[in-house]
């Protein structure tokens, strides 16, 4: 019986190990096409059957971006209009979350259902809107017809989850601070926001890559060749011909489009999960 046990213990592990791999391979390999695709050669891209694993390389996908498009302005716009839109989300969202979490205010819970709702809300029916408001303020190719959107739309969700954190600190921390001559002010930028820069990355990542990726707004407001963001320059590439369609580039394109996202979570990896595990092990 305990040999039997032993073999069927062991087959479950090996099963449970196969199966994770199998979901790893699923889930990394259209990212894995996409960036051998970044680097093939045309030939290579085109051949029937297809050449999933290429032993040519070349980097011209990228000097092409780069040459026949300003590429470096699509990766600065959506950089500059990203940064601005999490930094004014988190600004005015942290403060607004630490009202929520200590002071009883009156309709507390109105407000806290208006914000869940607004969080909810699917923000495409918000175009036609917002499309009136940017034409009528004459905000059409114009930073500001990005960031201020995509700062309203990131705001509810910065609310929550920084007012949730907020009502897991220890309030004794915050009496302590009134004693020795804090006022609301100090306390929140010196000692509660210091303590709570889990969430804050967390929050910050997640409205960065929302801002990041955003199409619909980006491709409507903004017309202007040199002030397109990523996913609309990435998308309105083309070939030397109406029939081409530049899979090596749009490939490269995409890749580029990515890596700094990656490269963000990779380097905030401890803080994400620390903010996304801190409720969970609330004692």
């Amino acid at each position: 019986m305990a040999v039997q046990s032993a073999n069927s213990a062991k087959i479950r592990s090996i099963l449970f190990k196969l199966s994770i791999g199998l979901v790893v391979i699923f889930c990394l390999a259209p990212i894995l096409w996409q960036l051998l695709t970044s680097f093939k050669v045309n030939a290579d891209i085109s051949a029937v059957p297809n050449v999933f694993f290429p032993r040519r390389f070349t980097l011209s996908h990228y000097m092409e971006l780069f040459e026949r498009r300003p590429f470096q302005n699509y990766l600065f716009n959506s950089a500059l209009v990203s940064v601005l839109s999490t930094a004014l989300a988190l600004c005015l969202g942290a403060p607004a979350a630490y009202v929520l979490a200590r002071l009883k205010l009156p309709g507390e819970n109105i407000i806290l259902s208006a914000v869940l709702i607004v969080t909810l809300f699917p923000y495409i029916l918000l175009f036609l809107g917002l499309l009136e408001i940017v034409q009528a303020l004459g905000l059409g190719n114009n930073y500001l017809a990005l960031i201020i959107p995509y700062t309203a739309i990131n705001l509810p969700l910065t609310i929550l989850v920084m007012r949730s954190f907020f009502q897991q600190l220890p309030i004794d921390l915050e009496d302590a601070a009134k004693v020795d001559g804090y006022d609301t002010i100090q306390m929140l930028w010196q000692i509660v926001l210091p303590m709570t820069i889990p969430a804050l990355v967390t929050t910050g990542i997640l409205t960065f890559i929302f801002s990041w990726n955003e199409f619909i707004f980006a491709l409507t407001f903004i017309t202007k060749e040199s002030m397109k963001t990523i996913p609309v320059a990435a998308s309105q590439l083309g070939g030397a011909s109406v029939f081409e369609i530049p899979y090596g580039p749009i490939a490269a394109a995409t890749v580029l489009g990515t890596l700094p996202l990656v490269v963000l979570v990779l380097a905030f990896q401890r803080r994400i999960v620390s903010g996304l595990t801190a409720g969970a092990v609330k004692g």
